[in-house]
C-alpha cells in the first residue's frame, strides 16, 4: 500500500514538473535549438517573438491558409506509412497503387471544376501554376503574341510574372479596378489587341474577397479568341467553379486554401480548343512533360480528398459562413462608427471580410489583437509596412488603407470565436481612439480634411 502511494505521489510530482517547465520535447537537438530560442510555453501563457499571450489565439486568417480537415489527413496517412511507392515506378505494386491514387485524386479535382481529369496537371501550388500560365503561354506563342492583360489587384506572383515578361520585351496592360474592386468590362474589351496572348484575372481576390464577373470576362475573351487564365486559389471549393461556363483556358488551384495540405496545387489546362505552354521546369517529363518532378502522392491524395469534401459540403459551408460573417459585421457596426467594408458587399465571398477602422493606426490595432490571428492583407506581402496595393488600387485613402484588417472565416470557425473576436476588436479600437487626437476633433465636429497642416 505504501509503495502504491509513493508511486502515485512520484508520478504526480513528475507530471506537474513536466507540464510547468516546457512543452513537447523536440525530436532532435537541431529542432530544440530552433524552437527554444524563440518559443516558451508555461501555465501563464505563450511567449514568442517577444509577444506574450494567454493562450493560442483564435484563428481568423483562413485566406492565408486553412487547417487540414481531419478527413483529408485520414486519406493521406496510408501514403506516408505503407503505400509509399513512387507513382512513376511501373514495375511493382507500390508504384501501381500510388499511381492509382494520383489518378483518383486527379479525377476528384477535375470533378469540382467541371473539367476532364486529363486537363489537370499537379504542381507545388498556385504560385507555380500562375508562373506556368503567364510565362509559359507567352513564351510558347512569343513569335505572334507579345501582349498580356491583367489587373492591378492580382496576386503578387501574377504581377511579378508579368514584370518578368516586361523585362524580356513583352508588353503588359494593368487594368484598374473600380472602387468596389471589380474591373470595367468595357476597359477590358478596349485593351485587347491583335497580339494579345493572354488575359489573366483573379476569380476571388485574396485580400478583399470580391468575385469578378468571370462568365462575362470569359465571353469577351472567346469573342476575341484570346486565352483566359484565372487564379482561382481563393475560389475553389468556396463558390461554384465551372471551366465551361467561365470559358477559361488555364486555371490555377491550391490545396491548402481548401482544408488540404500545403505544398500541392494544380493547373487546369484546356484541351479543346487546345492551349499550349512552355514548361518552366526541366527533368523527367512527368505530368505530360509540363511539370517535371516526382508527384508527391500523399499531398495529391490530400488535395483530391479536400476537393471531394468541398463538392459535398460547399452549400452548407457557404450558408454557415455567411451567417458568421453577418454576425461579425453587425457586432462590430453596432458598437463602432467609422467602420468601412473594403470591396463590393454584394459580389464577394462571405468568408473574407476586410474592414477599415477610421482614426486607428493599423499596426497598433494588429498588435493589440494578439488573441486573434488576423492579418492586414496578403500573407505574401504582409511583411511590408506599406499600405496594401490592392486597397490603393480601389482608391482607398492611405490612412484608411493602413487601418485595414482581414477577417477570414472558415469551415471550423465557431460562433463563440466570432463573438470573442468582436469583443476584442471593439475594445482595442475604442482604446486606440481614446488616445487619438484626430478622433477627438472629429467628435467635436471638425472636418479633418479641411485642416491646413503646417510644418515647423
Amino acid at each position: 500500500m505504501a509503495s502504491k502511494l509513493l508511486a502515485s505521489t512520484l508520478r504526480q510530482t513528475l507530471l506537474s514538473k513536466f507540464t510547468t517547465t516546457h512543452h513537447v520535447r523536440p525530436l532532435s537537438t537541431a529542432a530544440a535549438a530552433a524552437v527554444s530560442a524563440d518559443y516558451h510555453e508555461d501555465t501563464d501563457g505563450i511567449t514568442m517573438k517577444g509577444v506574450k499571450i494567454s493562450g493560442r489565439p483564435l484563428y481568423l486568417d483562413v485566406q492565408a491558409t486553412s487547417p487540414v480537415d481531419p478527413r483529408v489527413l485520414d486519406a493521406m496517412l496510408p501514403y506516408y506509412l505503407s503505400r509509399y511507392g513512387n507513382p512513376h515506378s511501373r514495375t511493382h505494386l507500390f508504384g501501381w497503387e500510388s499511381e492509382n491514387a494520383v489518378e483518383a485524386a486527379r479525377s476528384q479535382v477535375a470533378s469540382l471544376i467541371g473539367a476532364s481529369p486529363k486537363e489537370i496537371i499537379f504542381t507545388s501550388g498556385a504560385t507555380e501554376s500562375n508562373n506556368i500560365s503567364v510565362k509559359g503561354v507567352l513564351h510558347f506563342y512569343k513569335d505572334k503574341k507579345r501582349h498580356v492583360i491583367t489587373t492591378q489587384t492580382e496576386h503578387k506572383c501574377v504581377l511579378d510574372s508579368c514584370r518578368h515578361l516586361q523585362q524580356e520585351g513583352f508588353e503588359v496592360t494593368y487594368l484598374p479596378v473600380k472602387s468596389d474592386g471589380l474591373i470595367d468590362l468595357d476597359q477590358l474589351r478596349s485593351a485587347i489587341r491583335p497580339d494579345t496572348g493572354l488575359v489573366s484575372v483573379m476569380a476571388v481576390n485574396n485580400e478583399i474577397g470580391v468575385i469578378q464577373p468571370m462568365e462575362e470576362i470569359g465571353q469577351i475573351c472567346k469573342e476575341f479568341n484570346v486565352p483566359f487564365h484565372t487564379d482561382a486559389a481563393q475560389a475553389l471549393g468556396k463558390i461554384p467553379v465551372d471551366v465551361e461556363k467561365w470559358n477559361v483556358s488555364l486555371m490555377s488551384l491550391s490545396g491548402h486554401k481548401i482544408y488540404g495540405p500545403k505544398g500541392v496545387g494544380a493547373l487546369y489546362l484546356r484541351r479543346r480548343p487546345r492551349i499550349r505552354v512552355e514548361p518552366q521546369m526541366n527533368g523527367g517529363g512527368q505530368e505530360r512533360g509540363l511539370r517535371s518532378g516526382t508527384v508527391p502522392t500523399p499531398l495529391v491524395v490530400g488535395m483530391g480528398a479536400a476537393c471531394e469534401l468541398a463538392k459535398m459540403e460547399m452549400q452548407y459551408d457557404e450558408k454557415r459562413i455567411k451567417s458568421l460573417q453577418e454576425r461579425l459585421l453587425n457586432g462590430v457596426r453596432e458598437k463602432l462608427d467609422g467602420v468601412v467594408v473594403n470591396g463590393s458587399e454584394e459580389r464577394r465571398y462571405a468568408g473574407n471580410l476586410n474592414l477599415s477602422f477610421a482614426y486607428v493606426e493599423g499596426e497598433s490595432l494588429l498588435m493589440g489583437l494578439k488573441e486573434v490571428a488576423v492579418s492586414s492583407g496578403s500573407a505574401c506581402t504582409s511583411a511590408s509596412l506599406e499600405p496594401s496595393y490592392v486597397l490603393r488600387a480601389l482608391g482607398v485613402d492611405e490612412d484608411m488603407a493602413h487601418t485595414s484588417i482581414r477577417f477570414g472565416i472558415g469551415r471550423f470557425t465557431t460562433e463563440a470565436e466570432i463573438d470573442r473576436a468582436v469583443e476584442l476588436t471593439v475594445h482595442q479600437v475604442e482604446k486606440l481612439r481614446e488616445m487619438s487626437p484626430l478622433y477627438e476633433m472629429v467628435k467635436e465636429g471638425i472636418n479633418i480634411k479641411d485642416i491646413q497642416w503646417s510644418q515647423h
